[in-house]
């Protein structure tokens, strides 16, 4: 895998560029309206360059790569704009979840709930930082769709992106509605949390940023039928994998390698499937212990470790890493089928690894 990883890395170096470049020119702009928006220029930026894996990117240069295409700056810059779009979805997200910190630093609401302390500012600091988080989200959107069309793409790239971009952002707000609409139920389900899985993040994080690959490289959408369908068949389970990857790093996940505090999802009241399987199939004195701790902000690194406890105890854990194991396997086998050429083959590969096999 040596061959692919050396391809990825330039890949990114790449990217890298692209989104300095793009946010360079953005923020002499906000800045050119008032010197006030230098802090939403410095911070969107830092939030975009100094962290973040690529995947989003990785994955639709390798399905571009598979389904035939060769890659330049054009494209390169327009699968870059996937990066803003998850940037947005962060943001947010932090926000709606009450998350402090990101990549280890404050969250963007909470940083701004810095400033107005720090400078003293009139009003309410969590309200200001709260309003900032919901704009720079939205920027972050709109800097997305910017990107992709100041692309250089020709027009029947643009004709056949643009309905695959369009679909994969309403599938992620509507994921991002499940979720928050799950954390007002009163019961847990397995199923449920797993269709948030998929649509909250593993569609947008896989599948669709393939199909973008897909539909850069070939313009007619008859034409490339069997190869969309087996990226579905791979990036489907793969996202799945991915989430609930993320939601084991989200209990048992050193704070060193995910950038928050551990245990952050159970302050956070997250619904996960590792949480729903966890209720199934323990003791009902074990769900009252639970429950009387999950979603409290004062969770004490001892209140953590009985949590995590009562997840191991029940069989979760286990379950969650067969499940990411049968996912994962499930794409792999995808890969065989509906013409992708060995290139991106060998590049899906090695990404399956990199998105699911994250370090605890």
């Amino acid at each position: 895998m040596d061959e692919q990883k050396t391809t990825l890395a330039k890949v990114r170096e790449s990217i890298e560029t692209e989104l300095s470049d793009f946010l360079s020119k953005q923020s002499a702009y906000l800045e050119s309206i008032s010197s006030d928006l230098a802090p939403v220029a410095h911070s969107l930026s830092s939030f975009l360059l100094d962290g973040g894996k690529r995947l989003r990117p990785f994955f639709a240069y390798s399905a571009f790569v598979g389904a035939g295409g060769v890659a330049d700056k054009n494209v390169i810059r327009a699968i870059s704009s996937l990066e803003l779009l998850q940037a947005c979805a962060l943001i947010h997200d932090d926000l709606m979840d009450g998350s402090d910190t990101r990549r280890g630093k404050p969250s963007i609401h909470r940083h701004f709930e810095t400033i107005h302390q720090r400078e003293e500012m009139e009003g309410f600091a969590e309200r200001y930082g709260m309003a900032a988080a919901v704009l720079l989200g939205d920027l972050a959107l709109v800097l997305s769709d910017q990107m992709l069309n100041s692309a250089g793409l020709d027009s029947a790239q643009m004709h056949s992106v643009l309905p695959v971009h369009d679909e994969m952002r309403i599938e992620l707000m509507a994921g991002q509605f499940l979720d928050i609409y799950e954390q007002t139920q009163k019961k847990t389900s397995v199923e449920r949390s797993l269709t948030i899985a998929r649509y909250k993040s593993g569609k947008y994080t896989i599948e669709r940023p393939l199909h973008i690959g897909s539909s850069l490289a070939i313009t007619d959408v008859k034409s490339r039928t069997s190869i969309d369908e087996a990226y579905s068949a791979y990036g489907l389970p793969l996202g799945e994998a991915f989430q609930l990857r993320d939601d084991l790093l989200g209990v048992f996940g050193d704070p060193a390698i995910t950038g928050k505090p551990a245990g952050d999802d159970l302050r956070e009241g997250k619904r996960t499937v590792l949480v729903a399987m966890t209720l199934d199939n323990s003791s009902p004195t074990s769900v009252a212990r639970f429950m009387s701790l999950f979603g409290s902000s004062e969770l004490s690194a001892n209140d953590v470790e009985t949590l995590r406890e009562i997840i191991i105890e029940s069989g979760a854990r286990t379950r969650v890493e067969e499940l990411i194991d049968s996912r994962t396997s499930s794409a792999l086998e995808a890969l065989g089928h509906g013409g992708i050429n060995p290139v991106g083959q060998a590049l899906l590969t090695e990404l399956a690894a990199l998105s699911t096999r994250r370090s605890m």
